[in-house]
C-alpha cells in the first residue's frame, strides 16, 4: 500500500515551562490575560502533522509521499525527510511565504500552550491532487490531516472523485472548520482519527452525534493517552487497547501523529486492527520519550520489547515478521 500524506510542514519551537500554568492564572482575570512567562528550554526541530506522519511512516520501512506546501527554508527539512524514507515529490515551494511555525510550551504536568502560523500551507489549497498523483505513481490510501482548511475539504473532494480511499484527521484543525467544512470532511473517509477531546469537537462542529458520526465514517479511531486507544464502527463492538506506557515521559508534541504512523503502517502490511493500535501506541511511546517530533530512531528489538512488555508475545506475534525487518 502506498501512502500519502497532506497536511502541514512546519518547523517547531518548543519551550519546556517548570511549573504549571494553572498556577499562573487568575480565575477572576481570564477575560484579560496578560502573561510572560519565563521557559528554561528551547528546542528548534522539524515538524508538521503530515511531515510527522510521513517521518513515522519511512521509519517504518515505508515509501510515504508527503503533500503540502512549505517555503524556500523547507531545503534542509527536505533533506533530513528524504533521508529517513519520504518521498517529497509532492510538495509545494512558496515564492514568497515562510514554511509553517508551531511554538509551543509544555508544562510539568505536561499541559501545553501552542501557536500556529500558517505561513506556505495557506499555498496548499492550490494543489490539484489529481495532477499529483498522476505525476508521482498514485496512492492507494490518502491522509488528510491538518491542513489549510479550503486545501483539507478539496483533497476529500478530489478522493472521492478519483475513488481513492481516504483518512479524515482535522485534528487541531477542527477549531477552524466551519460546520459546512467540518461535515464535508466525514464524506465517507475509510478512517476518522481524534482523540477525546476532537471526538467530542467533531460532534460540536457537525451537529452529528457520535451514531450520525460512525455512519459515515468507516472506523473511528480515538486516541486516549494513557487510556490507550478506542476503534469504533457502526453496529459492532467497540475495540479498547491499552497504551504503552513511556519508560519516560519528556514531550507530548507528536505521539498522536506517531500513533497514526504505526497504525497505518500496520494496516498497509494487512494486519488487524488491534494489531495496529498496538503498534501505534509502542511508536508513540518511543517519540514521548524524545523532545521534538521527528527526533526518534525506531529499533525493531526495542519496539518489540515494549510490545511485548504491554500486551504479551502472542497478542504481537503478527507483526513481529515484520518488525524484524526493520533496519
Amino acid at each position: 500500500m502506498r501512502i500519502a500524506v497532506t497536511g502541514s510542514i512546519a518547523k517547531d519551537h518548543l519551550m519546556s515551562f517548570p511549573h504549571k500554568f494553572a498556577d499562573q492564572l487568575l480565575a477572576e482575570r481570564l477575560d484579560r490575560i496578560s502573561l510572560s512567562l519565563l521557559t528554561d528550554e528551547l528546542e528548534i526541530r522539524y515538524g508538521g502533522v503530515a511531515a510527522n506522519i510521513a517521518f513515522g511512516l519511512g521509519s517504518l520501512g515505508l515509501d510515504p509521499l508527503l503533500v503540502g506546501a512549505a517555503g524556500a527554508d523547507f531545503a534542509d527539512q527536505e533533506v533530513w525527510l528524504k533521508e529517513h524514507g519520504v518521498d517529497t515529490a509532492g510538495v509545494r515551494i512558496s515564492d514568497t511565504l515562510y514554511t509553517a511555525r508551531f511554538v509551543c510550551a509544555t508544562d510539568t504536568a505536561q499541559n501545553q500552550i501552542g501557536f500556529f502560523y500558517a505561513g506556505a500551507m495557506a499555498e496548499a489549497r492550490d494543489i490539484d491532487l489529481p495532477e499529483l498523483l498522476a505525476r508521482t505513481g498514485g496512492a492507494d490510501l490518502v491522509v488528510i490531516s491538518p491542513d489549510d482548511p479550503e486545501a483539507m475539504v478539496r483533497h476529500v473532494r478530489q478522493c472521492v472523485g478519483l475513488g481513492v480511499p481516504f483518512v479524515a484527521d482535522p485534528s487541531q484543525q477542527l477549531a477552524r472548520l466551519d460546520r459546512a467544512q467540518a461535515r464535508a470532511l466525514l464524506d465517507s473517509p475509510r478512517w476518522l482519527f481524534t482523540n477525546e477531546y476532537e471526538a467530542l469537537l467533531i460532534q460540536e462542529r457537525t451537529g452529528w452525534t457520535e451514531q450520525q458520526v460512525l455512519g459515515r465514517v468507516g472506523t473511528w479511531v480515538t486516541t486516549q493517552g494513557a487510556g490507550g486507544s478506542r476503534i469504533a464502527r457502526a453496529g459492532r463492538t467497540t475495540t479498547l487497547v491499552p497504551a504503552v506506557e513511556p519508560r519516560e515521559a519528556v514531550d507530548p508534541t507528536g505521539a498522536g501523529d506517531a500513533y497514526r504512523a504505526g497504525f497505518l503502517a500496520a494496516l498497509s502490511w494487512g494486519l488487524e486492527l488491534e494489531d495496529a493500535a498496538r503498534l501505534g501506541s509502542a511508536v508513540a511511546s518511543v517519540v514521548l520519550e524524545s523532545w521534538g517530533t521527528q527526533t526518534y530512531v525506531l529499533d525493531s528489538s526495542d519496539l518489540l520489547d515494549r510490545l511485548c512488555g504491554t500486551y504479551g508475545a502472542g497478542p504481537v506475534k503478527r507483526l513481529i515478521p515484520r518488525l524484524g525487518a526493520l533496519s
